[in-house]
């Protein structure tokens, strides 16, 4: 059996972070996107959005492995008050310790490992490490994958969605926000 972890990734990362998008997208989320957003999808280009966002010092990208393989990644980072604001932009009082989970991806054929949690643990746990007591992800309402994965931990919609457009389609993506101290089963 594979040994299988997570770490934060390094600039060295970013190529297979990017590919890791790719297939993701292309697989599980070409029909929520829109089949032309994830087939314009440019591994080359995504690969240098991940080097700035592997360096940039108030996020930290987390690489999920197995064996050799790089398998998934997480993004995690204190949360901009424009991710924690009400739909009328009122920001709440714990928003200087509330996180936020940009992503968590694990390439479908890896899928049902664990890869998924402990992506999220690893997270939850830096973000304790820089005081965050919450965190907020967003997440697409017809994606009942992920939808399902973060209630298992707690995390639930809050009543906040927005709409975000693809170029071919419009996405609503809702809300869930839960607490930080998630571990995993052993």
């Amino acid at each position: 059996m594979s040994t299988a972890g997570v770490r934060v990734a390094t600039a060295d990362d970013v190529a297979d972070i990017a590919r890791i998008q790719v297939v993701t997208w292309r697989t599980a989320y070409a029909d929520v996107l829109g089949r032309a957003a994830v087939d314009a999808l440019d591994e080359a280009a995504l690969a240098r959005e991940w080097t700035d966002a592997v360096a940039h010092p108030g996020s930290t990208v987390y690489l999920a492995e197995e064996g050799r393989f790089a398998v998934g990644f997480c993004v995690a980072g204190p949360a901009p008050a424009g991710e924690v604001a009400t739909a009328d932009g009122a920001v709440p009082p714990d928003a200087a310790t509330t996180g936020l989970v940009a992503t968590v991806l694990v390439e479908p054929r890896w899928g049902r490992r664990g890869h998924g949690g402990r992506l999220l643990a690893t997270a939850a746990a830096g973000l304790r490490d820089r005081g965050c007591v919450r965190g907020v992800t967003w997440v697409a309402e017809s994606d009942s994958a992920s939808l399902a994965f973060f209630r298992r931990v707690g995390w639930d919609p809050d009543g906040t969605v927005r709409t975000l457009d693809t170029g071919e389609r419009t996405v609503r993506e809702v809300r869930l926000t839960g607490g930080l101290d998630l571990r995993l089963e052993t």
